[in-house]
């Protein structure tokens, strides 16, 4: 669901924004430029947090420990 809402933009940012709308096809306005820039935006900071959260349990000899026992018992056979 879309919502409305107002935001204050610099002048050289609005035209930027307008300029970089009217020159890609898929996003034939600024608010679905603003709105497919910002979910690209949103991709990338969840990927990195996503990997952020992996590097810590590879490094978190406890939880390998946790994993190597479930990896025991999933294999055990038991459906």
């Amino acid at each position: 669901m879309a919502k409305k809402v107002t935001i204050t933009l610099d002048e050289d940012i609005l035209a930027f924004i307008d300029k970089c709308a009217a020159n890609n096809e898929e996003t034939s306005n600024r608010s679905r430029y603003i709105n497919d820039v910002l979910s690209q935006h949103r991709r990338k900071v969840l990927e990195a947090e996503m990997i952020t959260a992996l590097t810590e349990d590879a490094n978190d000899s406890e939880y390998q420990e946790e994993i190597a026992l479930w990896d025991c018992v999933a294999g055990d056979g038991i459906e």
